[in-house]
């Protein structure tokens, strides 16, 4: 097949590449410059892995037999409606994720909803997104992770990036923050850190106590933009009467940062002509992640910067379909076009389009901890779709789900790979992956793109889409497509009139290389790069400051537990690992896990350089390799969550989860460190 225009098929930025059967060159787009990371430049290898699916499967006698389409789509469908007409419509769930396209994310909402009439549905984003969504949506009345281009960045002055390493989780990036002075809050002297001139390292989960000092300064040395606040924004009040008590010096006592550097970062960020702030899953992935991005906007509102030309706050999604995949319908409470589930205006539109009634579709759902932790308990559903997620892997107390897993009637599992989700799977359906089918994803400034097919899928190998038709279909359901494009013309009557509008939106707008951030309204309008520019999406155009309080991690450390672990991202890997572990290139390079530990903290452990190391809380335990970090907090471990079995970080993470967004706390958990075989 000819040279095609597509783009990367992991993070959110979405990076613009050429692909030439499975050779892959970047190309000059305008998130990525003509750059692409180690994951980009090696992407192609996945179409060629040998550890590719190609044959549906089922389980006889405990092992996965090949099997033909139609035989496992008319057992999947006998055994769903079995499963309903014994234990209701909730007896069936689905599982989707923020890498899915937005056709998938929307015909699997669809699904859920008229195929099956189930309200049990939700998707990884929960792990991501949520807490920012949630945050954005009560202050500006829209979520759009970044509500401007990222070509913005490059007239900053000054950035402040909270709990964000995009050095390593999404490198192109980094090139649009070189001509502005960086502030980096993150508890790890990150490859990030390292090229700021100010890095805030707090104390993990004290990110909010350190916003509040912050914004204290910013009021306090005279900083508020006043008129802004006046004009632009209601709820000043009611926020400073807790602000006002967190001065620079109490906050030091909480996070440990000087009062000096908050001092310095409140005048940087004042006196800048033009400055963001931005926030990433660091300070999101907490119990309290809600309140604590309320936090940075608070402080980005107090100085003036949404919706001004030039500044404003945003946030880094992560999923490469991490924005759209969460406003068409996968999400627990949502209906496409990012309206919500118990909105009766929002369930007649909707059910118009679909042709059903609105007293049809089932109200929202559980969440997705919420969701995996009910799975074949009393009253919980007894079957379980997975499309696009490795939820073995990926979810708080992993063992835990493994259990719940085991304890279903039907796991059904859509992937390419044989992801350790899949592996214990009931029926297993290969399914196509990024460069083999067309598709619209959304980046992380809202962007609207459309990833084209460059190559045929294997032989036997289907789409999503295929997937969700042929069983619609057997379910008594015609109108679901299966072909991209017809379901987007569908999703683009869905959304119309919704916070996330992509009626305008076409494919044909798409190849020819118009530049589509929604909200677009109509076929004539050009888009929306800049939002909130006129005034915000609350009913009177003005931003909401949210009274928040910093009241710390759910789990402290104790005499048991006398240290903190934290988790994230490496260069070299994305997500679980499922696509990046089957890469030599990558692998070699980061092979297993590891826990970074200081050297003083390893020594009080008994433990050298290079030794396995047992990393144990509450709720379980995982081994890795130590590696010493000197600039690592004492009090503190890190560990990356890419790997499997007893090197999943999950085992041991705090499913405590946010009251708003429902995330669970990765980010910070009470462990204690010993030898593989020695006493903690």
């Amino acid at each position: 097949m000819p040279q095609v225009d597509t783009h990367c098929p992991y993070c959110a930025l979405q990076c613009g590449m050429h692909l030439d059967g499975v050779r892959v060159t970047p190309r000059d787009f305008p998130v990525n410059a003509g750059g692409l990371c180690q994951k980009g430049w090696t992407s192609g290898a996945l179409l060629t892995s040998p550890k590719r699916l190609t044959t549906p499967m089922i389980r006889f006698n405990g092992l996965l037999e090949p099997v033909s389409w139609d035989f496992a789509l008319d057992f999947v469908a006998r055994k769903l409606t079995e499963l309903q007409a014994a234990h209701g419509p909730d007896a069936v769930a689905i599982f989707g994720g923020g890498g899915l396209t937005n056709e998938k994310a929307y015909l699997l909402g669809k699904f859920a909803r008229v195929a099956l009439g189930t309200s049990q549905i939700d998707y990884n984003g929960r792990f991501c997104m949520s807490s920012a969504a949630a945050a954005g949506t009560r202050a500006f009345g829209a979520d759009r992770g970044m509500p401007f281009p990222v070509t913005d960045l490059a007239d900053a002055d000054v950035v402040l990036l909270a709990g964000a390493n995009p050095a390593e989780t999404m490198p192109p990036f980094t090139q649009h923050l070189r001509g502005a002075d960086l502030i980096v809050v993150d508890p790890r002297r990150t490859a990030t850190a390292e090229l700021a001139s100010l890095h805030l390292a707090p104390a993990p989960g004290t990110d909010l106590a350190l916003a509040l000092g912050i914004l204290h300064a910013v009021v306090a040395d005279g900083h508020l933009n006043q008129s802004y606040v006046d004009e632009r924004t209601t709820g000043f009040a009611a926020m400073w009467r807790i602000a006002a008590s967190w001065w620079p010096e109490r906050a030091e006592r909480v996070t440990g940062v000087s009062a000096a550097d908050m001092r310095l970062a409140a005048a940087k960020l004042a006196n800048a002509r033009n400055a963001y702030v931005l926030t990433a899953r660091g300070t999101e992935q907490h119990a309290t992640g809600t309140a604590t991005v309320g936090g940075w906007i608070n402080l980005a509102l107090s100085l003036g910067l949404p919706g001004r030309p030039g500044s404003g706050y945003g946030c880094l999604t992560g999923q490469g379909n991490g924005q759209g995949g969460r406003e068409h319908g996968q999400k627990a409470d949502q209906l496409p076009g990012y309206r919500k589930l118990d909105d009766p205006a929002a369930r007649e539109y909707v059910a118009g389009v679909w042709g059903v009634d609105p007293d049809s579709l089932p109200g929202p759902g559980r969440s997705a901890t919420e969701l995996l932790e009910a799975l074949g308990q009393e009253g919980g559903p007894k079957a379980l779709m997975v499309f696009g997620s490795n939820v073995v892997v990926s979810a708080p107390r992993s063992q835990r789900v493994q259990d719940r897993l085991s304890a279903l009637d039907l796991l059904v599992v859509a992937d390419f790979v044989l992801s350790e989700t899949a592996a214990l799977a009931d029926v297993v359906l290969p399914v196509t992956q990024w460069a083999e089918e067309d598709g619209t994803l959304t980046n992380l400034e809202g962007r609207i793109l459309l990833r084209r097919k460059a190559i045929d899928p294997p032989p036997g190998v289907k789409s999503d889409l295929d997937v969700l038709n042929g069983l619609a279909v057997r379910l008594g359901h015609e109108r679901f497509p299966a072909d991209p494009e017809t379901v987007f013309e569908e999703l683009r009557i869905a959304s119309k009139g919704g916070i996330a509008d992509y009626s305008g939106v076409s494919y044909d707008r798409l190849c020819a290389g118009e530049a589509l951030h929604w909200p677009v309204p109509s076929g004539d309008h050009p888009g929306t790069p800049r939002m909130f520019l006129d005034g915000f999406a609350h009913p009177d155009g003005r931003a909401r400051f949210v009274p928040v309080e910093h009241t710390g991690p759910a789990e402290l450390p104790d005499d048991e537990f006398p240290l903190q672990a934290t988790t994230g991202r490496v260069l070299q890997h994305y997500q679980s690992g499922a696509q990046t572990r089957l890469i030599g290139e990558l692998n070699d390079v980061v092979p297993e896990a590891f826990v970074e530990i200081h050297p003083d903290t390893a020594k009080r452990a008994g433990l050298e350089e290079g030794d396995q190391a047992r990393i144990r809380s509450r709720r379980g335990e995982m081994t890795a390799l130590v590696r010493f970090a000197q600039s690592l907090r004492p009090d503190l471990v890190f560990v990356p969550f890419h790997f499997p079995g007893a090197q999943r970080a999950n085992l041991f993470t705090n499913p405590a989860l946010d009251p708003v967004s429902r995330m669970p706390e990765f980010k910070v958990c009470a462990v204690a460190l010993s030898a593989v075989d020695g006493a903690a």
